[in-house]
């Protein structure tokens, strides 16, 4: 006998009863998004090379060393997504969606993958709730980024999490930075790969998380000192609107993130209990993305939040967090003519937008009274040869354990007004 396969290593299956939870906190996160009118998108879940190359940063380690890359039988360079943005802009821009009304807010939800080291909460393999705003550039409309992102987690119940804010600055006032930056940085005792890495994008560096780097930086310049004036204002009327809103955050002038893109407002929501990998989501305004990948030069905002770490920091801080139950009522069938009036009753349920299950195959009472009780329904409906034969059913409380016998004439609406009620 063959060994039995396994799923590739740092991804893993969400599986019931522990996808409830899952599907729990993906629908939580998504919500406020839909309650501000965001609208759902479907994106590929592979684009050309280009996309991400040019989209994310060749500097990112995300492009250098974790794409899933490959050709094609029409040889071309196609990339399972890294991250969810730069797959919307592309189709922003494809589908011309800047000439209608502006700004075009839209959602998406779905998985991204990375060729990274496992460990826990960072996975090869992983699902993203992805929000943006494309096409108009107003701090107003940063604030709100924010605060949906927030409402998401408040919505969860989730305390100990933490909003990281800063700005990156522009075309205004990041080159003059950058000079600063590399300045300061040639004069370090860099390896070869950091050197080259600071050649490209010298703010990489500064999102180095290793100590040996980290402590070189000491007294390197910050951007968030050297914002024009126009951009300070940009990020002074973000603050304000935040702080308007009710959302707190912690200023955190070397917040980089992992993605080249960012300008302007950037942020990070970090949570107490997860350890080394504490970012729970973040984004950030990207002016530059669309130019980059060909459309025209108009701005975006936007943020992921990463379903799989939110829902660690859910079970970190103990909240019990589920679904509707997935079944109000379970059907208990005992024999043949059971089982066709369970059938028919099952489906009058469903139609009625009632959850209802029954029992397959051969199993004797005790067996199918325990699959009601892992279903979770509220109460079961048990038909027996005897009961069918007096013209009734009995419907019981799994709850209570209570039990009353309904004539079956009646039983539909009688188990449709109980489990709603």
């Amino acid at each position: 006998m063959s060994e039995p396969m396994r799923a590739p290593k740092g991804t893993f299956d969400t599986l019931p009863p522990d996808s409830a939870q899952f599907l729990a906190v993906r629908d939580t996160l998504t919500a406020p998004m839909r309650r501000a009118g965001y609208g759902y998108v479907e994106t590929p879940v592979f684009e050309d090379t280009a996309v991400f190359a040019r989209g994310v940063g060749e500097s990112t380690d995300v492009v250098s060393k974790e794409m899933y890359t490959f050709t094609d039988r029409g040889g071309r360079s196609l990339t399972l997504r890294p991250e969810l943005t730069a797959g919307l802009m592309r189709a922003f821009i494809e589908h011309r969606l800047y000439s209608g009304a502006l700004p075009v807010k839209v959602w998406t939800v779905g998985s991204a993958f990375r060729y990274e080291r496992p460990q826990a909460g960072r996975y090869r393999h992983f699902t993203q709730v992805d929000c943006e705003a494309l096409g108009v550039d107003d701090p107003a409309l940063d604030a709100e980024m924010v605060a949906l992102a927030a409402q998401g987690f408040r919505d969860l119940g989730l305390a100990d999490f933490e909003l990281l804010l800063t700005s990156l600055g522009d075309a205004t006032c990041r080159p003059q930075y950058r000079e600063l930056l590399v300045g300061f940085l040639g004069g370090l005792d860099l390896d070869e790969d950091t050197r080259r890495r600071a050649e490209i994008n010298p703010l990489r560096v500064l999102d180095d998380k290793r100590p040996e780097v980290q402590a070189r930086l000491d007294g390197a310049p910050l951007m968030v000192d050297h914002l024009s004036d126009s951009t300070k204002a940009h990020y002074d009327a973000v603050r304000q609107h935040l702080t308007d809103l009710g959302v707190p955050w912690t200023e955190a002038p070397r917040l980089v993130r992992g993605l080249d893109y960012y300008t302007k407002t950037t942020f990070e929501f970090v949570h107490s209990g997860l350890g080394a990998q504490s970012a729970i989501g973040g984004g950030g305004r990207y002016d530059g993305l669309s130019a980059a990948l060909g459309g025209p030069d108009v701005s975006g905002i936007g943020y992921a939040v990463g379903v799989d770490r939110t829902l660690l920091a859910v079970q970190a801080e103990g909240l019990d967090v589920v679904a509707s139950a997935g079944v109000q009522a379970f059907v208990v069938p005992l024999g043949a003519e059971a089982k066709r009036l369970a059938v028919r009753l099952v489906g009058q349920l469903r139609s009625a937008g009632i959850s209802a299950d029954t029992v397959y195959g051969d199993r004797g009472l005790k067996g199918a009274m325990k699959a009601a009780d892992r279903s979770g329904a509220s109460h079961a409906v048990v038909l027996g040869d005897r009961d069918l034969a007096d013209g009734v059913a009995q419907l019981r409380d799994l709850r209570t354990h209570e039990q009353v016998a309904v004539p079956l004439g009646e039983l539909f609406e009688r188990v449709r007004a109980t489990v709603s009620a």
